[in-house]
């Protein structure tokens, strides 16, 4: 069974400098558990569009309850892969992002599609999809709840982030400093690790946009 989610988003910023800040977003005060990001591949279409794939590395905390049912030397880093296609014609941003480690206990997919807003062309709507799912048989309620209530924690750490970015990119004195809680030795761990999940990212299956 598969919990799905649906939300709509807006920035008060255009089209243009939310695709600038797309790319820009990490790190920011709001996304310590992002680690690391590798661009595994790129390429333009003959239509114009920019198709690309990025691997992340973030860190990944089950609650207490859950690691009961956890191996005991289960990674706390997760490895996610983000597919993306910039339509400079539609002025569209499309993104699909799932991760690739501990997707049996817990996958969650997102689609977002970035675009001018129709009340205010000045403005960029975002509509937000997830759909979270689990094999462990007897769990799959918590643990899809669970990944809800994370999956919403982030979203609000994603808007404020791109704030921060934009606000950088105009000029303006963020209302907090960038914040390094991860520590040198969790960056140098991560970067050993994502070694072996780039093969995975590179031969992972390519998601439908439609």
């Amino acid at each position: 069974m598969v919990k799905y989610f649906c939300c709509a988003d807006l920035l008060k910023a255009t089209w243009d400098q939310v695709c600038v800040a797309f790319w820009q977003r990490y790190p920011n005060p709001y996304s310590n558990h992002v680690l690391t990001e590798d661009i595994i591949f790129r390429e333009v279409t003959p239509s114009n569009c920019l198709i690309s794939r990025r691997l992340l590395t973030k860190t990944s905390r089950a609650p207490r309850w859950m690691e009961r049912y956890l191996p005991k030397k289960m990674s706390s880093l997760a490895y996610i892969i983000e597919d993306s296609i910039v339509d400079p014609q539609k002025r569209t941003i499309t993104t699909l992002t799932w991760n690739i480690t501990h997707a049996r206990l817990m996958s969650v997919e997102e689609r977002c599609e970035y675009g001018i807003n129709s009340e205010n062309g000045s403005w960029t709507q975002i509509k937000r999809e997830a759909w979270i799912s689990t094999n462990v048989y007897g769990l799959s309620r918590p643990i899809q709840e669970f990944g809800l209530a994370r999956f919403k924690t982030s979203i609000t750490k994603t808007m404020k982030g791109f704030e921060y970015v934009m606000a950088k990119m105009q000029g303006e004195m963020p209302s907090r400093t960038l914040a390094e809680t991860a520590t040198e030795r969790a960056r140098e761990t991560a970067l050993a690790a994502k070694e072996k999940a780039k093969g995975l990212a590179s031969h992972a299956q390519k998601k439908q946009y439609v």
